[in-house]
């Protein structure tokens, strides 16, 4: 089978070969063309020594030289190209004590996790397959190279590596590969919350987000974090069938299904935010906030996951039906729903407002048309162009300094008061209007 190769990729084989070294694509990036992706980036694995890798190339970097690993800098990217090596013990479950450099690449592609990542290509050879990659990815399997408990010891961090790939490409665990998940289970205490992190975050971000239910279901939960088995608290009538984890879930609602949720949440955007919030909607904010530091997500996204499940159950009241009924028999009424949506958008930024309308119709299913009628009020006013942000008020904090008042908390409490003015009537955003409710203010 004949694999395209990027033209800087078979350009730093050839050169290999010239100076009389075996060298191949290796890895992921051939299991991504195998299955006509393309792939992230491109690895390199070859017979030459560190330093014997360095004298062919006029530009590289040490950056991984104790592990044989030297990046080859080409047209300003970087390739991975790593000396073939044999990995000793695992003392702490994670990295190689130390490696013995090989000139068998059949023993460096032994040492990888699974067969579908353990295959290496060059146009002279095709495909090198020692372990049944190719087949594995026929039938759609997630399987270990060699023994699974073996593979699993030596780093742990395997076992969501095992997870997240399943997510990615829909594939099945083997069996033995699957049985090997729960045992060695306890061993992701050796495993920094950041990376277990980015293991779910990729799961979650997949086509099948509703997979990282095997971590519950296979006992990896407890390892994860101190309070990352809240998720599953309310699932108690979770059970699965098969390996990959085609799951039935009984005695719920959709929305209060956690695996029904994220069955559907694989129609959310791709977006790390959106993702962890569907994963996290039914808990209190700040239980999601709470395991979110536990697994060192950035700030950003913190406070965005806060902001969509803190207003995940809101019915938003304020809905087009009630105001196009309230505007022919009640006007009062049709300006205090309208107030009541200008407020929530003036404590929420456009762009996730838009998220959360999103997640909830995508979520649940009872609540689209509450959801489509509280976001197509919010078209509505965006569209007549309503104040609902300090930064377009007609007033600013220089007009009130230079109106006599001082900076500091008065100051602010002014701008707080015209602000809810605007947000009550928005014909009162001008700044004359607004100004005149600084007579009172001086005249005390």
């Amino acid at each position: 089978m004949t694999i395209q190769i990027p033209a800087d990729v078979a350009w730093i084989l050839e050169k290999m070969r010239e100076a009389g070294y075996e060298a191949y694509a290796v890895g992921g990036c051939v299991r991504d063309a195998l299955l006509g992706k393309e792939p992230n980036d491109w690895d390199i694995t070859t017979s030459a020594k560190p330093e014997e890798t360095k004298t062919i190339f006029p530009k590289t970097i040490d950056t991984g030289i104790q592990h044989g690993t030297v990046t080859v800098m080409k047209n300003h990217v970087g390739y991975e190209i790593t000396t073939y090596r044999i990995d000793g013990t695992y003392a702490d479950g994670r990295h190689p004590d130390s490696v013995e450099f090989t000139s068998d690449l059949k023993e460096d592609l032994r040492r990888r996790d699974f067969t579908i990542n353990a295959m290496a290509y060059s146009e002279e050879t095709g495909v090198v397959d020692e372990f049944g990659g190719m087949e594995d990815l026929d039938r759609h399997v997630i399987r270990c190279v060699g023994n699974a408990m073996e593979r699993f010891t030596e780093d742990a961090l395997r076992i969501l590596r095992a997870v997240r790939f399943s997510a990615q490409l829909g594939f099945e665990i083997e069996e033995e590969t699957y049985k090997a998940l729960s045992v060695i289970a306890p061993n992701l205490r050796h495993v920094s919350a950041e990376r277990i992190q980015v293991e779910l975050t990729k799961t979650l971000l997949s086509a099948h987000p509703e997979r990282v239910m095997l971590v519950e279901k296979t006992g990896m939960t407890p390892f994860i974090s101190k309070t990352f088995r809240r998720v599953f608290e309310e699932e108690s009538n979770f059970t699965g069938t098969g390996h990959g984890g085609n799951t039935a879930v009984s005695g719920k609602s959709v929305v209060r299904s956690l695996y029904a949720r994220l069955e559907r949440a694989a129609a959310l955007p791709q977006e790390k935010a959106v993702r962890w919030a569907a994963l996290l909607a039914e808990l209190e904010d700040k239980t999601a906030v709470q395991i979110l530091r536990e697994m060192k997500l950035d700030n950003d996204t913190i406070r965005s996951v806060k902001t969509l499940v803190g207003h995940f159950t809101d019915r938003f009241d304020w809905d087009t039906d009630s105001v196009s009924q309230a505007e022919h028999k009640n006007m009062a009424e049709s300006k205090e729903r309208e107030y009541l949506a200008r407020k929530f958008m003036s404590e929420i930024s456009p762009e996730l407002l838009d998220r959360l309308f999103l997640l909830i119709h995508t979520l649940d299913p009872d609540r689209e048309k509450m959801v489509d009628d509280a976001a197509a009020l919010v078209d509505k006013i965006r569209k007549r162009g309503d104040c609902v942000s300090l930064k377009t008020m007609a007033v600013t904090g220089q007009d009130l300094i230079r109106n006599g008042i001082k900076p500091g908390p008065e100051l602010g409490r002014i701008l707080a008061e015209m602000f809810e003015k605007v947000l009550r009537d928005p014909a009162e955003n001008e700044k004359e209007k607004l100004l005149r409710m600084l007579d009172g203010e001086t005249a005390e």
